[in-house]
């Protein structure tokens, strides 16, 4: 790979990080919504997955991780013996893509 070449992926790697949250950050950050549903999980995923832009889902260990915009938002669904524990975090970032009330209703529809 040449040293120009080397340079520009550099770059556009420092820039992608530089303008998003990673994974770990958001997982750290402090709940803006936290709600126990009725609902499973999966229903609550799917909801999500048809009401929000740009979503990215993962699922391990028993829990569902949904990934907002560029790192905006994270949505962790848990099952519980009554439905799924619906926790959201939002990264340090601006990110206008979605705006907190958008998700707050989306969140609201999708749990109930």
């Amino acid at each position: 790979m040449s040293l120009s070449r080397l340079t520009v992926v550099a770059a556009a790697f420092l820039l992608a990080a530089c303008s998003s949250a990673s994974g770990p950050e958001l997982r750290a950050s402090k709940p803006v919504i936290h709600v126990s549903s009725a609902r499973t999980a999966s229903d609550i995923s799917s909801c999500l997955e048809r009401m929000l832009p740009s979503v990215q889902t993962t699922r391990n260990s028993g829990s569902t991780e949904l990934l907002v915009g560029p790192n905006a938002w994270l949505v962790t669904l848990t099952p519980s013996g009554y439905g799924s524990i619906v926790k959201v975090q939002k990264s340090e970032g601006d990110y206008g893509g979605l705006p907190e009330p958008e998700l707050r209703f989306d969140i609201a529809r999708c749990t109930t």
